[in-house]
């Protein structure tokens, strides 16, 4: 086997755009592409903009398809990691239901590929490259407009039965919340997101409370995002803050959920809503240690993520490596 032959390709395939990149059988980064998904354009533009991108990273290199080692797709949505489907597609990628996405790059470029959830490939990203290197057993948490999860188990990715295990924004830790966008109520998503922070202070700001998050957004109170929020109360306002030690508190209930669940090493937190350490993290991380098991915490550390948005392209390609794929013929 010749240094290219070892070589895979990594997809991370997201709501906005599509990282390709080139590894090493020794999970080095050699070269990436990012291109716009542009979603509303269509599954097949998508799904042909995928392509030219996979295209377009082995020119670059220099490398012939047919020397190529495996492929390793990260996307988002609820994925049947045994059959390479997209079952469920996530909301911002419209139409990708039941969408055959291994077979179909497997009959363009003729090398076997591997599809997994985007957060799962994540974790294992981090758990490889990133904050978790040298940790068997570590959960990855992300937090931005929703919250998604991967889950380490041993050194290996545990995906579940079908690949949906570490829908972890989708535990409930209030059966009396809202309705989530699953159509559960309740759910650790709809409780401590980066929307569910923004939906909560545009809720009490409607309800007659004052606050500067009204200037903040120029006046149109339901244009309020997460971000502002943030700002507002690291200048000190109070409703700002309350809304934050609201989401911090579910998400503590969440993480002594996962800390009793699963006895891990580390739990790594990812994500925009992850940078607001004091008004969040913090917050959240000592409920940890008050309300969950005290052996489970002996050896836990909680960190934040290294890799960033690469971690989905890192992941897919260490599972492509340790799948062993090769020719499909």
């Amino acid at each position: 086997m010749t240094q290219y032959d070892s070589l895979v390709v990594a997809v991370d395939i997201g709501g906005t755009k599509i990282m390709t990149a080139v590894f090493s059988a020794d999970g080095q980064m050699l070269a990436k592409d990012v291109c716009p998904t542009i979603a509303n354009d269509g599954v097949d533009a998508v799904i042909e903009r995928l392509k030219s991108s996979i295209d377009s990273l082995l020119i670059r290199y220099k490398l012939n398809a047919s020397r190529l080692a495996g492929i390793g797709i990260a996307c988002a949505g609820g994925i049947d990691s045994a059959s390479g489907i997209v079952v469920t597609p996530s909301p911002n990628l419209p139409g990708w239901d039941d969408l055959p996405l291994r077979d179909i790059i497997e009959e363009r470029f003729d090398v076997r590929t591997c599809v997994l959830n985007d957060a799962s490939s994540a974790a294992l990203g981090e758990q490889r490259s990133g904050a978790g290197q040298g940790m068997k057993n570590v959960v990855l948490v992300t937090l931005g407009t929703g919250i998604g999860g991967g889950i380490v188990i041993d050194g290996h990715l545990y995906l579940g039965a079908r690949g949906s295990a570490g829908e972890i924004g989708h535990m409930t830790v209030d059966e009396q919340g809202p309705v989530c966008g699953c159509g559960n109520t309740g759910c650790l998503e709809v409780m401590a997101s980066g929307r569910a922070v923004a939906r909560e202070a545009v809720k009490r700001l409607s309800q007659g409370e004052k606050s500067s998050l009204t200037e903040m957004a120029g006046g149109k109170v339901v244009d309020i995002t997460s971000e502002h929020v943030a700002a507002a109360a690291a200048d000190g306002d109070s409703l700002a803050l309350d809304v934050l030690s609201h989401a911090a508190h579910y998400l503590g209930v969440g993480l002594v959920n996962i800390v009793n669940t699963f006895n891990s090493e580390m739990i790594i937190l990812g994500g925009g809503m992850a940078e607001l350490n004091s008004l969040y993290v913090e917050p959240a991380t000592k409920l940890v240690k008050e309300r969950a098991f005290s052996i489970s915490t002996q050896k836990l550390n909680i960190v934040t993520a290294r890799l960033g948005n690469e971690a989905g392209v890192y992941g897919a390609a260490a599972y492509a490596i340790e799948q062993k794929i090769g020719r499909t013929a």
